[in-house]
């Protein structure tokens, strides 16, 4: 018994563990606005070509979620930046956002949610005084936040896909 238990690989399966770990946080990251989700993802399917020398996730697989990683982060920036911008925001309006959304992370799913909007309206009322431009740049916000959210999500699981693929087919 203890022979077999000194023949397991331990370092390869505790490899492969950080590897789940690395994409399961990934994919939580692209709801949760403080964790780097989609970079998480690239992580570990870098490391899981590492693992396995690059033999069935190649340069190409990683060049192309590489791209996807760069893509998914400007998607992050704009969405939410450019609702709040198309609806008149001001500097405080998306401070705001910004103070919402941290403030958030510590109140659960509802304030991962609503808080960024809250945040927006506040931080615009206290700009404009005016509970019809705040209520405005906070909806946008958190409308542009959704979107960056479901593209991202949309994002993670293409580039899981593209590295499950190139595990199981690489025909090596």
């Amino acid at each position: 018994m203890l022979e077999t238990l000194a023949a397991v690989d331990w370092t390869g399966i505790i490899l492969w563990i950080c590897v789940t770990a690395l994409i399961v946080c990934g994919v939580a990251g692209t709801v949760v606005p403080a964790l780097p989700g989609i970079p998480m993802i690239f992580l570990g399917a870098l490391l899981a070509g590492w693992i396995g020398d690059f033999e069935h996730i190649t340069w190409v697989p990683l060049v192309f979620l590489g791209i996807l990683t760069v893509v998914g982060l400007v998607v992050d920036w704009v969405a939410q930046t450019m609702g709040a911008q198309r609806a008149g925001a001001s500097k405080w309006g998306v401070l705001g956002s910004l103070v919402g959304t941290v403030l958030g992370l510590f109140m659960g799913i509802f304030g991962i949610l609503f808080m960024p909007l809250v945040g927006a309206f506040v931080g615009e009322y206290i700009a404009k005084r005016d509970l019809r431009v705040a209520g405005n740049v906070g909806w946008a916000t958190w409308v542009g936040m959704m979107v960056g959210t479901v593209a991202k999500l949309a994002l993670s699981f293409i580039m899981i896909g593209i590295m499950l693929f190139a595990l199981w087919f690489s025909g090596k």
